[in-house]
């Protein structure tokens, strides 16, 4: 549940520790999707209300235009795709494109909850299994054999 680390860095880390493959993918997803409601419906408001704020305007100014810039950049290339577009964001593992970082756009677009949830879980599996698969060497073995 650690923002910018997400499960790109603990299933990594998991199969390092030498625990469970399944067991440790399905608690990193889960792990990963339980802010996903809590930031789509409180995230933008706090944001909103801490831009106004002394100590901490400059940091919620910054995620707010960050994001806006983010969603509206998404959007102009989604056009109606907008909940494959947002799925893929969140499911290619690079850094800053994850759960949070896509729930807070979606909910910056004004997408509607039930598309954000189903799109960011989509992209949450797909980013697990992504990085599962590099994890256990196989895109390193993939690349060896086609040298």
């Amino acid at each position: 549940m650690v923002p910018l680390i997400e499960l790109r860095g603990a299933i990594p880390i998991s199969r390092g520790l030498g625990l469970p493959v399944i067991s440790s993918y399905i608690i990193c997803i889960l792990g990963n999707m339980v802010p996903v409601p809590f930031i789509y419906l409180f995230a933008l408001r706090l944001l909103e209300w801490g831009a106004g704020k002394k100590y901490i305007g400059g940091i919620c100014t910054f995620f707010l235009t960050k994001g806006k810039n983010g969603g509206k950049k998404l959007q102009a290339k989604a056009g109606h795709g907008l909940f494959i577009a947002l799925m893929l964001f969140v499911g290619i593992p690079l850094p800053g494109t994850g759960a949070w970082t896509g729930t807070l756009a979606a909910s910056l677009l004004d997408m509607d909850f039930k598309p954000t949830v189903l799109a960011v879980s989509g992209g949450v599996l797909l980013a697990g299994i992504i990085m599962a698969l590099a994890s256990a060497g196989l895109f390193s073995a993939a690349g060896a054999v086609l040298r």
